[in-house]
């Protein structure tokens, strides 16, 4: 097991959560439920499911839950294009978001590779 509180990528991605919280409630009234809450909800998963899978028993099972975890940032860098498509997202705060999200994914990556050593 793994503590979770200790992992660069934990800790880089729940900041990269209070941030897209940030970006997203500057959103319009009519992306409430919309982009907003999907931006939110990818946003989340992928600390919680690092937490999640860092109590698991073998490195095998947190893997599976930093393979979710990628999802969902893929997911997020998803929204975030369109976000910026929109109108929503200015450029800058796109190109900011998106090397983040990307630079995390990485991070994931090698993390991963590591445990299935």
């Amino acid at each position: 097991m793994h503590n979770f509180r200790k992992l660069n990528i934990w800790l880089k991605s729940v900041e990269l959560v209070t941030d897209i919280y940030r970006l997203t409630n500057t959103f319009p009234d009519c992306e409430r439920f919309g982009l907003k809450s999907q931006m939110q909800d990818a946003a989340v998963s992928c600390p919680t499911n690092i937490a999640e899978g860092s109590a698991k028993s073998s490195n095998k099972d947190f893997a599976r839950f930093l393979e979710i975890s990628l999802g969902s940032l893929y997911e997020l860098e998803t929204e975030l294009l369109v976000s910026s498509n929109l109108g929503y997202t200015d450029s800058e705060k796109y190109e900011t978001l998106q090397n983040r999200i990307v630079e995390l994914e990485k991070m994931i990556v090698v993390f991963k590779n590591q445990l299935d050593k």
